[in-house]
């Protein structure tokens, strides 16, 4: 973000309801009327200020998903340590009783751009034979259970995930559980792909289910927890709650099923499930599973986030946790989703 725009933001922040003459009176020494014109209309696009009236009475504000949507550089923040930062500590029931009932996400052209990506992905879908799909399927299938298992710490080179996934084969020094973990990917995301309309409508049941699965066999509870979890790097402190942890899982599966944009659904599901950390472990794989089931059913291309440094995956959901802010899993989605459709199908 441009320097006139932060100065522009910061005025509205401290005085909401401005009209261009007022913000041209505190700006004039750094930018011209004209430009101060552009920035509003940029912001304005960017679902960072909201307009009203018309005319002499226009006033700009900043918009409801300005928390949720402002460029933070994501380097500068992390550079401070855990107790340096200035975050929020607490599960923000508002954004999915509020804020994200009435708002979109995504810009214009993002969205204009999603189905760019979207419309070329079936055109490559109906050049494939039936058999071609399925192996492009399969393909993006390894990627995913070895990266979405990467994101969680296990050491399986992807060369090696594609022979245990395909001849049962394990790695020489790996433990059983990152074995299992993969086997587990490979046998959701089997699932979803036989079952395309699972996830519809989405449900706590659906949810939980493929939460099952990715877990069998790991020690770990299948149900929602009932006790307090703490994340690694972060004084994020989830619901404790198991009556309020079902709550918001219920709530969260309102506003996805009543999304019409299907890139709207897959981002929040994505995001939320992990906020919530509705269970025991296993909260960001079932988040990335249910996001693609999402996807599959709806015909739209699945992610691999095969090319998301795991570090910086984190950091995004770390982002997320501590400011509410989506920006850098948003681009984590977009640059994913293209990446999905050029290189798979």
């Amino acid at each position: 973000m441009e320097k006139r725009e932060e100065l522009i933001l910061n005025l509205l922040q401290q005085s909401s309801g401005l009209s261009s003459t007022q913000l041209y009176e505190a700006v004039s020494a750094h930018m011209s009327l004209a430009t101060l014109k552009r920035a509003l209309e940029k912001l304005e696009t960017e679902k960072l200020i909201t307009r009203s009236g018309k005319g002499k009475a226009t006033r700009y504000t900043v918009s409801p998903l300005f928390t949720l949507l402002k460029p933070i550089n994501i380097q500068a923040y992390f550079a401070n340590e855990i107790d340096a930062r200035h975050s929020k500590t607490q599960y923000n029931f508002d954004l999915l009783l509020e804020t994200l009932p009435t708002q979109t996400l995504f810009t214009k052209s993002e969205l204009q751009y999603l189905q760019e990506l979207q419309t070329t992905y079936l055109q490559k879908c109906a050049q494939l034979s039936t058999t071609a799909l399925a192996k492009e399927l399969e393909r993006l299938a390894i990627d995913l259970s070895w990266k979405s298992s990467q994101i969680e710490g296990n050491t399986y080179s992807l060369l090696e995930t594609e022979l245990l996934l395909k001849e049962k084969q394990t790695a020489s020094g790996k433990t059983k559980e990152e074995a299992v973990m993969l086997l587990n990917h490979k046998e959701a995301l089997d699932f979803i792909i036989q079952h395309p309309d699972f996830v519809d409508p989405l449900s706590v049941s659906n949810i939980s289910q493929i939460h099952s699965l990715l877990v069998h066999e790991m020690g770990i509870g299948k149900n929602i927890r009932k006790s307090r979890v703490g994340i690694t790097g972060t004084n994020y402190k989830p619901l404790d709650n198991e009556h309020q942890l079902l709550e918001a899982l219920q709530q969260l599966c309102v506003v996805v099923n009543n999304k019409e944009n299907v890139f709207e659904k897959a981002l929040i599901t994505l995001v939320f499930l992990s906020y919530i950390q509705a269970f025991e472990d296993g909260n960001k794989r079932t988040a990335r599973i249910v996001s693609n089931a999402l996807l599959l059913h709806y015909k739209h291309c699945p992610l691999s986030f095969r090319t998301v440094d795991p570090i910086y995956y984190k950091q995004a959901m770390l982002l997320f946790y501590e400011q509410n802010n989506i920006s850098a899993i948003k681009q984590i989605f977009i640059s994913q989703y293209a990446f999905a459709v050029e290189t798979y199908f």
